[in-house]
């Protein structure tokens, strides 16, 4: 038995037998079309600007307005196009490496590119790796998408080229230790007043250095010389304390002897003065008794002059010393002589 071919009757039919209305068509296409630039324009008309942000709107190239955060409407069909610029976060920029990961443990990586970038020449002709972090905030979104080309790359640009003047004028030395601070001050108020002099509409809020070493090649000399300078630190520090030791006993030992000899000196004088005036007084008895003050004076030296003497034998002439010896009435009650002579 036999299949018959094609479909059934019941679903055959003739394509002439079909009739299109054109009017009907072109309205049911237009409001198609309708409907569809309806749809576009609402769809376009609405945007959101997140809340760490700002919006520009500019209308045919020209800032129309500055939104901010929330849903907000525009002129659709791309009259009015919306910039979003994150003034609400601190944007950063790093110099000498990257930060690859953040998970767990922050990860950083350093290549070839990113040397470049941080091999700095110091006013004493040292090589050393600088690296530092700018972080900065967008305070004018109109100025900054507007007054500056390739924002960033403008930041980092300038940046760099602060960096590199400032270590250029100070010592290897200093960077790598104590004026590490005072560099990253510097290189702050610098790119800060370049960037105001653009009128860029950003505000750097630090500049920290992260890591400042030698080169790895250069690292063991470095190490050597780092340590030579610690020890010749340390024999001037010794130096000073033995030399604040001595000299304050130097100094009290000189006062010492200045106030001996000024004591001296006085004592002196006033003897000198005490005997001027006494001989002045002896004058003035004189002339008037010559005779009597002589006397005086003739028995005041004896006084004086007897006592040292010692021992006086009064021999008269032709008689000899006697040999045995003298009943010594001058000596002490311990032996010892008071005084000598003939």
């Amino acid at each position: 038995m036999a299949r018959r071919q094609g479909p059934p009757e019941s679903f055959q039919f003739n394509v002439d037998q079909i009739q299109i209305d054109p009017k009907r068509a072109l309205l049911i296409g237009q409001i198609v079309l309708i409907l569809g630039v309806i749809a576009a324009g609402v769809w376009t008309s609405f945007y959101t600007v997140q809340a760490e942000g700002e919006a520009v709107v500019k209308r045919f190239g020209k800032v129309a307005s500055v939104r901010q955060p929330g849903l907000h409407f525009k002129a659709p069909f791309g009259i009015d196009r919306v910039y979003f610029v994150p003034t609400r976060r601190v944007l950063k920029e790093e110099f000498g490496f990257r930060t690859v990961g953040t998970a767990r443990r922050t990860e950083y990586s350093k290549s070839r590119e990113h040397l470049a970038e941080s091999l700095m020449l110091t006013g004493d002709l040292k090589v050393i790796d600088v690296e530092w972090v700018v972080q900065y905030r967008i305070e004018d979104p109109e100025k900054y998408l507007h007054r500056v080309r390739e924002q960033t790359k403008s930041i980092r640009d300038i940046s760099e080229a602060v960096m590199r003047r400032i270590v250029g004028n100070s010592l290897g030395s200093d960077v790598l230790t104590e004026k590490r601070v005072e560099v990253a001050r510097k290189a702050r108020e610098e790119l800060q007043e370049i960037l105001d002099s653009f009128d860029a509409g950003i505000t750097i809020s630090t500049i920290e250095l992260q890591d400042v070493t030698p080169p790895e090649r250069v690292k063991p000399a470095f190490n050597e010389v780092n340590q030579a300078e610690q020890e010749r630190e340390r024999m001037i520090n010794e130096a000073e304390k033995r030399r604040n030791q001595l000299l304050p006993r130097a100094e009290g030992e000189a006062q010492q002897l200045v106030a001996a000899a000024q004591g001296y000196a006085a004592e002196r004088t006033n003897s000198a003065l005490g005997e001027a005036e006494r001989f002045t007084a002896i004058l003035a008895e004189y002339a008037n008794a010559p005779a009597v003050t002589r006397q005086r004076l003739f028995l005041e030296m004896i006084d004086n002059v007897m006592p040292k003497i010692g021992r006086v034998l009064v021999v008269e002439e032709g008689q000899m010393l006697p040999t045995l010896p003298m009943l010594n009435l001058d000596e002490t009650a311990g032996g010892s002589r008071t005084g000598g002579g003939r």
